[in-house]
Parts: structure tokens; sequence; C-alpha cells
């Protein structure tokens, strides 16, 4: 198939229209069965319950060009599961998790001219998405839904190489003790956004949340998860009920034990350990792993033995090998990978 006239390496992370989007509507307690549509427009009523109480929760996930030619997404059905999750804690239906990832595939499917090539850096971005349609006024869950997914092409996280960034501790709390910083709703990020603006003013990259209920405890950031890296090569991640369980981060864990024979764990990291820390990383979908160079706690620096210039070494060799495993030059774990066209 054709691709787009698309000018991938110069791609930014943006939303480009694509030529087809999933829909199905949840009414009288049942799922419909979903069509692929062309209009990207959504049509509601003013009151609806996403516009009032924002009744909304959503998934990221990319899809792209395997060496041998094969579009693919990495491990959907873990986001199918994080969704089930979300839409329980926001008093939401469910939407079943098989059809999840059939919305999914159809979806890039119906785009795949707008699947960059392999080796251009580029990715095609995954947004299914679900939110309360109906006109509520009292505060009480919605009644109809909509489940959606769009997909926009985005170009490479890193243009020009990968530079380790800098992170601020932040003066803001991101997630309450039995909140709903486990799930991934809207409404975590609107509160995220002053926060993030305000790293950025002062001259910050990201910002690093402390636990709200003690201020010594590292969680994440605002769209991340923390990966450390002992000077002893041991690699180490947060453990919190307040953290969102990010894929990306549980596939990095696993490369690192049964890939690279290192050893791992999860658990509670204290923010004075930081410093003794050799590397430092923040993990997700969009770059899968961003290096650290320096944390910031109002004055105070932490800089990491791996310096400013660029990845450490492990951390490197953790990136090397989840890529190459999604790129389908190592083979991978399986069910990891979802073999589109």
């Amino acid at each position: 198939m054709e691709k787009k006239n698309i000018d991938w390496a110069n791609l930014g992370f943006g939303y480009v229209q694509t030529d087809k989007r999933y829909v199905s509507n949840y009414k009288d307690g049942k799922w419909d069965d979903g069509a692929l549509i062309d209009d990207p427009n959504i049509v509601m009523n003013e009151c609806a319950g996403v516009l009032q109480y924002a009744q909304t929760v959503f998934e990221g996930m990319k899809a792209y060009t395997t060496e041998d030619g094969h579009i693919v997404t990495f491990r959907p059905d873990l986001n199918a599961a994080r969704m089930v999750d979300s839409a329980k804690r926001l008093e939401m239906p469910v939407f079943p998790e098989d059809r999840f990832v059939d919305a999914v595939v159809q979806t890039v499917k119906a785009n795949a001219a707008y699947v960059p090539p392999y080796g251009s850096g580029a990715t095609l971005y995954i947004r299914p998405y679900m939110f309360g349609i109906n006109p509520v006024i009292g505060v009480k869950p919605a009644d109809e839904y909509q489940f959606r997914v769009f997909t926009t092409p985005v170009g490479p996280y890193f243009k020009g190489g990968v530079k380790p960034i800098t992170i601020c501790v932040s003066d803001f709390d991101r997630a309450a003790p039995h909140g709903t910083g486990h799930i991934k709703a809207g409404l975590n990020y609107a509160m995220s956004l002053h926060a993030i603006v305000t790293a950025h003013k002062n001259g910050f990259d990201e910002n690093m949340y402390l636990d709200s209920a003690t201020r010594t405890k590292v969680e994440e950031t605002g769209g991340a998860n923390f990966l450390f890296v002992t000077k002893d090569n041991k690699i180490v991640t947060p453990k919190s009920k307040t953290i969102l369980p990010s894929i990306t981060r549980r596939s990095l864990m696993y490369v690192a034990e049964h890939y690279l024979g290192l050893e791992v764990e999860e658990r509670e990291v204290y923010f004075d350990e930081v410093k003794d820390f050799a590397e430092c990383g923040l993990c997700g979908t969009a770059a899968v792993i961003s290096p650290v160079g320096k944390v910031v706690n109002h004055g105070e620096e932490i800089c990491f033995p791996s310096g400013m210039e660029k990845m450490g070494p492990t951390i490197q060799k953790l990136y090397d090998t989840l890529t190459g495993i999604q790129m389908g030059h190592i083979e991978a774990p399986e069910g990891w990978i979802k073999v589109i066209e």
C-alpha cells in the first residue's frame, strides 16, 4: 500500500487528522456494534457528563512498521485491561477487552497509509478513549457513553539524538492516597498542567512528584514512571498505590531481568536515596526511556554519574533491547507483539 506523502522525519508530537476512527456507543445498558467513521468531530449536548464532571478515561499506544514490513502494536491487551480498571474507578461501563483490541486493529488497518515506514523514527500514535456523553447536571455518573479510537502520525521523540533532561522536585501533589493516581483519567492530567507549565517557566523539563502523604518518597512525573539504576547495576522502580502502572515500565523490568540478566526490584524509593543512584530514566509510551541527568530540589542539585551528554550504559541497553523487540530485531516474549498486517 502506498504511504501518505508526509515528511516523516520532521513530524512533531501533534494531531494530524487521519482517514478513519472507530466509534461505539453505550445506551440502555449495552454497547452497540461499533463502526469506523469518516467524521472526526463529536457532537454532544452542552450538559454532557464529560463536560460537567470530567468523566473520561483514555489510553495511549503506538503502531509501527517492523524491519520485515509488518505493521504491529505493542501489548495492546495490557492497555485494554488498564482501561477496564480506569472505567471501574470512574463508575463507567467496561468496554470489553477483546473489543478494545479489535477496535485498535480496525482503526490502524483503516489508516495504514499513515503508519510511518521502517527506519523513519516516526510512529502512528493510537488514542482509545471513553467519556460520558448524555446530559448530567446532578453530580452522578452518566447513563450513556461513547468509546472512540483515533490515530495520528507522530515524529521521532528524540530529534538530533538523546540528551538527558533536568527535572525538578514539584511543590504540587500529583495524587492523593486512595485517589485516582493509579488510573489513566483525563482529570489527573488536567491538574498536572499548571505544575508542568510552572516547571517549564523555571527552566526544567519535567517534575518529580513526591508522595502527597509524607513528601518523602518518589512517585512519578506527570506522564511517566521512574526507573533507577544502582551503582551495582540493579534496576529499581518506585512502588506505590498512586502510581499509574506503566506498560513500558513493566516491559522494561521484564527485559532487565530476562534479557539482560539484571536484578530488579519494585519498592518504595525515598527521595533521600536518589543521590546514591548511578542512572535515572523516565519511561513511557512516547520516548520509551528519557534519561535524566539532573534533579533539582529547590536549588540543591543531584547530578547522576551518567552525566548530561548521553544515556547511561544500563539505560541505553534497556532502551536498545526494548526498541529492538518492538521493531522485530530481537525475538519478543510470547504475546507482546500484535501483528496488524
